[in-house]
């Protein structure tokens, strides 16, 4: 059975005359705008991505999605929630092993997976009589 993981962080919105601002609050280097709501969430979205690269980049711990905190929820791209998954596996094992016991968990693991998925995609050979 495969789970799902889905990350959304909430926002909070503020409204002014001619724009709304986004801000994260447990992002707090994340910050965009948009002429409309609509368009500050899509834009939020994107901005969400980037400050969680930066994380990555300076090897920072990228902080949990609190709950019941902002008016509204971006949820992250199924891909980059995969990403910040692996990334925090691989922190969590450095934390408490070395580098190449990490590397070796991983590898191993995606070896195995690997020839798995091979042995159940190759044919039966046919039998010529």
């Amino acid at each position: 059975m495969v789970r799902v993981m889905r990350l959304a962080y909430p926002v909070r919105l503020e409204r002014h005359p001619d724009t709304v601002i986004v801000t994260f609050p447990d992002i707090p280097e994340a910050l965009t705008e948009g002429a409309t709501e609509d368009e500050a969430l899509a834009e939020a979205k994107d901005c969400l991505v980037a400050a969680l690269g930066g994380y990555v980049q300076d090897g920072r711990p990228i902080p949990a999605p609190s709950q019941g905190v902002g008016t509204a929820y971006v949820a992250l791209p199924a891909l980059v929630a995969a990403k910040v998954a692996f990334y925090q596996a691989v922190r969590a094992r450095l934390r408490g092993g070395t580098t190449f016991g990490c590397a070796r968990t991983v590898l191993r693991s995606a070896y195995e997976r690997d020839r798995s998925d091979r042995h159940r995609q190759t044919p039966q050979r046919q039998r010529w009589v």
